[in-house]
């Protein structure tokens, strides 16, 4: 156990605080030894501070049960015991910027949930399968924050993941126009059935602020280091829909393209069953042996059968098929808190690890 990276995750009590308790438990590399969330709850015992709204299928892991949460705005006591910290805090985008970099600052790493930083220029916004050369970025960020080992790394929203794999893995034949529209679980509001039972049988067309991470995040993870910060690509161009569906976890996605060069059917579900990238080659652990499948029957994938390919980590594709208006139009699903969310952030450790940014501090 010693061997293992100390890991603290700051905004614990949450669902995703929760997901990362979950998915790290027994994790080869990573040992969760500190919890951190707001004032009202330190102090407690982790099973104390969430009470009855522990939200995960399988239940909490012992390990975690009796560790004291303590204050996340206690920025020094927490990153004195930890090699690097999760970050799912719930507070304004500000003060997560300010509360991430602070952490930072203390030489520790923070692989964040959070969209605060997702537009921070000298910030990797990492899928480590599409863009693990973002990280590179990090030199110069530490350079701005004045660290050796401090940085913060963010993983982008949870909607795009669904498509955004997809169309990279198309890339040669050169997308230039995409419609998407996103059916996304409740999950990805934090919520359960229980929390929010006005979601039973409901469909609300609307999700503040997705829209637009939908159309823009996958252009910035397309785009080049240039002169200290990432610069995102100008193509192609999406634009999308986002509505919240009955759904507990899974983002589904109808997306239509535009090509500048004339694919065959065959070629592009070659292109996404063959995609890989640095996680697959470096056996990272939680890396899904195929990124991507393709999903031959007329009504799959869905949600019901299909969320927790690869545990959560892999993607699934169908309806592959010609458009009268557009090129080609299929269906995308992805776990939202698993790889849209926790899981991707924990994926996104993995690899930093791999590359010699997280260490142990000591």
């Amino acid at each position: 156990m010693s061997e293992k990276l100390k890991v603290g995750i700051l905004g614990a009590t949450g669902m995703v605080g929760q997901r990362f308790i979950s998915l790290l438990e027994n994790h080869p590399w990573f040992e969760v030894v500190s919890v951190a969330a707001s004032p009202r709850s330190a102090g407690k015992t982790y099973e104390e501070a969430v009470g009855g709204r522990w939200k995960m299928t399988t239940p909490m892991p012992e390990g975690v049960k009796k560790l004291i949460v303590k204050d996340v705005t206690q920025v020094k006591e927490v990153a004195s015991e930890v090699d690097f910290v999760f970050s799912a805090v719930d507070m304004t985008k500000e003060e997560i910027k300010a509360i991430e970099e602070e952490y930072a600052k203390t030489e520790t790493p923070v692989v964040s949930n959070n969209s605060a930083h997702r537009w921070t220029p000298d910030v990797p916004m990492v899928v480590p399968e599409i863009n693990p050369e973002h990280m590179q970025v990090i030199e110069f960020q530490k350079k701005r924050l004045g660290t050796t080992r401090g940085f913060v790394a963010v993983k982008p929203n949870c909607s795009i993941q669904s498509y955004a794999p997809v169309l990279t893995a198309w890339m040669e034949y050169e997308p230039y126009e995409v419609v998407v529209s996103t059916y996304q679980a409740i999950s990805g509001a934090g919520k359960t059935f229980k929390d929010w039972p006005e979601m039973e049988g409901n469909i609300i067309p609307y999700i503040g602020g997705e829209e637009e991470k939908s159309e823009k995040e996958p252009l910035r993870i397309w785009g080049k280091i240039e002169n200290g910060v990432i610069v995102p690509a100008e193509g192609p161009k999406i634009t999308s829909q986002c509505i919240r569906v009955p759904v507990l976890n899974g983002h589904t996605a109808s997306v239509f393209v535009k090509f500048n060069k004339k694919p065959t059917k065959e070629q592009l579900i070659e292109k996404i069953v063959s995609f890989s990238g640095e996680p697959q080659r470096l056996q990272l652990p939680s890396a899904p042996k195929q990124f991507i499948r393709y999903m031959e029957e007329d009504n799959r994938p869905q949600v019901a059968l299909d969320v927790d390919y690869e545990n959560g980590m892999g993607i699934s594709v169908g309806r592959l098929r010609e458009d009268t208006i557009y090129d080609w139009k299929f269906v995308g699903l992805s776990h939202n808190t698993v790889r849209g969310a926790a899981g991707g952030a924990v994926l996104c450790a993995e690899l930093l690890k791999a590359q010699g940014y997280i260490s142990a501090k000591n």
